[in-house]
């Protein structure tokens, strides 16, 4: 299961895709994405296999459309362009759509909702793998005696993975600042409201035994995702 330390796999998609900035006239080198088919993990949902990216910087505005409220992202290209390449392949190709956030945390240092499996079991992906990207920019975190632990703030957009580079389609959304070693590719922020409606279904608590691991008790799926953009 693709799991965020203590656990975990976040959020959302959906309209308005658009680049912010300037796309170079000249197409960028392309980064080496690694992207490669897992015959042992099929997708959950049919799908091609993203080429490496031609546009590595820039910014890209998501809209998520959810059946709890809007979640806008904006994707950063120049922190995690092999990631913001397969997470737009991904939306443009529909994987997301009509699909649940699976999972919703709540212990002390970590509350995030994640999402982005079709299979809504935290088990399905893709069908494919890609290395990592790992942010190099987050605060250490306080009273970690061992020095290793970084706060992913509120609004963080970031990967879930099953070890190093297995990044695939889940995804989770930072509700609080929590604390994790820096493992998973930050690859955008959630927007002002975007943090309402991810307020909203933490609110709304979690279903099961688990007080603290779980499904939302507020169904969250997101309705549709519709980029207008590369």
């Amino acid at each position: 299961m693709r799991r965020i330390a203590a656990g975990l796999a976040v959020v959302a998609v959906a309209a308005g895709l658009m680049t912010t900035g300037t796309a170079s006239a000249q197409p960028e080198a392309r980064p080496d994405c690694g992207y490669t088919a897992t015959p042992e993990e099929p997708p959950a949902r049919p799908v091609s296999m993203p080429h490496d990216p031609w546009f590595t910087k820039g910014k890209v505005l998501v809209k998520v459309k959810t059946n709890q409220g809007d979640i806008p992202l904006l994707l950063d290209r120049t922190k995690a362009p092999c990631t913001v390449h397969s997470f737009i392949h991904l939306a443009h190709r529909g994987f997301y759509n009509q699909t649940e956030c699976h999972r919703l945390t709540a212990y002390p240092t970590l509350k995030v909702l994640q999402c982005g499996d079709p299979s809504n079991t935290g088990e399905g992906g893709p069908g494919y793998k890609y290395a990592d990207e790992l942010p190099t920019d987050l605060k250490p975190a306080p009273n970690d005696p061992t020095g290793l632990r970084r706060i992913y703030p509120r609004g963080t957009l970031a990967m879930a993975n099953a070890g190093p580079d297995t990044n695939g389609s889940q995804f989770f959304l930072v509700q609080t600042d929590s604390i994790l070693r820096p493992n998973y590719a930050v690859f955008g922020q959630i927007l002002p409201e975007g943090l309402k409606t991810l307020d909203k279904i933490a609110a709304g608590g979690i279903a099961g035994e688990n007080p603290l691991d779980g499904r939302p008790n507020l169904k969250s799926e997101l309705k549709w995702v519709f980029p207008l953009g590369v």
